[in-house]
């Protein structure tokens, strides 16, 4: 009596049963025990760098650029080119900067107090400057005032008295420049009687002579003063001149004291007291004085 036929199942060797997941459709291995799922990691925070894995390492230099390291921080490839480029750039940087000076601050302080200084120093310059130009300016239009009223009546007398020096004749003074009453200066018009000529270079000796006189007896008349020194003054004068001159002489000594030192005897005449000076026979000089009138008494 047989067995019913049934399939037969092949008898192999025995061996390990296959690991899931080891092969190609096979199932996952189970994760280690206390280990985070990858879709259960929380994510870093909004603007901040996910941090770097692990064995990785990056080292920061001198100028703030990365540089590369091995596993665990170990030192990456060194390029000598590039670290010999670094340090020219950071040597030029340096030299750039200069020495230091320990006492900059103390120096500072210095020259910022005598800066203090000096600025102050300059602005009393500036006022006083300015103190002085006011006072140059107020005595410039003080003489000018004074120079034009004296001009105006030494310029009236000097016609007068050159009218009398000279009679028929005509004499004026006249401003060179009338717009610059400090810088001006004085011009003389003298024409005589019967003459077309107005330079006194064209004059002749006594005529510039009794001119120059009329212009010191025009001053004299426009500004009193309590004497005058008269040195030969009518040397150059014939005798029709020199009477004229001394009715002027006599006019003047109403308000005025004459001293004339003079050789002509007509001036000697009018004289109230004459001093000489005299040589003896020993060869000493002496002062000899003669009164020639008694001084009126009021």
């Amino acid at each position: 009596m047989g067995a019913a036929p049934g399939p037969a199942a092949e008898a192999g060797p025995a061996g390990p049963s296959p690991r899931p997941g080891a092969g190609g459709g096979g199932a996952a291995a189970p994760p280690e025990a206390g280990a985070v799922p990858p879709e259960r990691q929380a994510a870093p925070p909004e603007g901040q760098a996910a941090p770097p894995e692990i064995g990785a390492a990056e080292a920061t230099g001198p100028d703030g650029r990365q540089i590369a390291t091995g596993e665990r921080g170990a030192p990456g490839r060194y390029v000598r080119a590039e670290q010999e480029r670094r340090a020219a750039t950071a040597q030029r940087q340096l030299n750039q900067l200069g020495k230091v000076n320990p006492l900059a601050l103390e120096e500072f302080a210095a020259l910022e107090e005598r800066h203090a200084f000096l600025a102050t120093q300059l602005e009393d310059l500036k006022k006083t400057r300015r103190d002085l130009l006011t006072v140059v300016k107020e005595v410039d239009d003080r003489v000018q005032q004074v120079f034009a009223a004296a001009f105006e009546d030494t310029a009236r007398e000097f016609e007068l008295i050159f009218g009398r020096l000279f009679p028929g004749g005509e004499g004026r003074l006249v401003l060179t420049e009338p717009d610059d009453m400090l810088a001006t200066g004085i011009d003389f018009e003298a024409r005589p009687p019967g003459k077309k000529v107005k330079r006194l270079s064209l004059l002749s000796g006594g005529e510039r002579s009794l001119t120059a006189i009329a212009f010191l007896v025009a001053i004299f008349k426009a500004r009193p003063s309590p004497f005058y020194v008269l040195d030969e003054v009518e040397a150059a004068l014939d005798d029709t001149n020199l009477q004229r001159l001394l009715q002027i002489f006599e006019e003047l000594r109403d308000t005025s004291q004459l001293i004339i030192v003079t050789h002509q005897k007509r001036t000697m005449e009018v004289a109230d007291a004459l001093y000489g000076i005299t040589m003896q026979g020993d060869g000493v000089s002496s002062v000899v004085s003669q009164r020639l009138r008694e001084p009126e008494r009021a």
